[in-house]
């Protein structure tokens, strides 16, 4: 089983607490001293409008209020990205179904289907490498549902390398191709799970639609 990859930051910040000292009550508790020594040095003959303190106590704590469910919000993204990372990693040495139009073929065959809305005769799965050099493999006339094809690099001349992948027809129908493929490991790009699949390449996790 191949290494995984883990990220101890968002862990951290999963764990993070938030700080009752923060900049917010800091400035409500400086905000009320200085009422406090206001009304004791206030003019008897001038009293100073409580209204306005009132409003403006108000004011902080609701400064306070948005300080605190931000830093709630920013626990919750951690959380939900260490969920989403160990659903990943639970999917090392699984096969799983990715969108996708792109290939990364090394010779063996590889899997994939596409969904028809209606009889279809005429349809060419089109595999397009880097140098934009196309080839043709015809698929067998099929009526609505699922049609799966496999791919094999051998048989069809194709060197290893990276290709693009659609498929053609008569009509103009476009398809959205499913590739199968065994995770073989898994790691975090900019947050968020990347996981590699065997004939396609990096996936990101959410690109994943089926696994088994």
């Amino acid at each position: 089983m191949s290494a995984v990859q883990n990220d101890r930051s968002s862990s951290a910040q999963a764990n993070e607490r938030i700080k009752p000292n923060s900049a917010a009550g800091e400035m409500q508790n400086t905000f009320i001293k200085l009422m406090v020594a206001q009304v004791r040095n206030q003019d008897p003959t001038k009293p100073v409008d409580s209204s306005e303190f009132l409003n403006q106590f108000a004011s902080m704590s609701q400064v306070q209020s948005l300080e605190n469910m931000a830093a709630l919000t920013k626990q919750n993204i951690a959380l939900l990205e260490n969920l989403r990372h160990m659903s990943a990693v639970g999917l090392m040495d699984k096969t799983v179904k990715v969108r996708t139009d792109r290939l990364d073929l090394q010779g063996e065959s590889v899997h994939a289907e596409i969904e028809l809305s209606q009889t279809a005769n005429d349809l060419r799965v089109v595999l397009t490498d880097a140098n934009g050099v196309s080839s043709e493999m015809p698929l067998a006339a099929s009526g609505p549902g699922p049609l799966a094809f496999a791919i094999d690099p051998l048989k069809l001349g194709l060197k290893p390398g990276k290709y693009e992948i659609r498929v053609d027809s008569s009509s103009g129908e476009a398809f959205d191709v499913l590739v199968k493929g065994k995770v073989g490991n898994v790691r975090k790009d900019a947050g968020e799970p990347v996981l590699d699949v065997a004939g396609v390449g990096r996936v990101p996790f959410s690109h994943i639609s089926e696994f088994s």
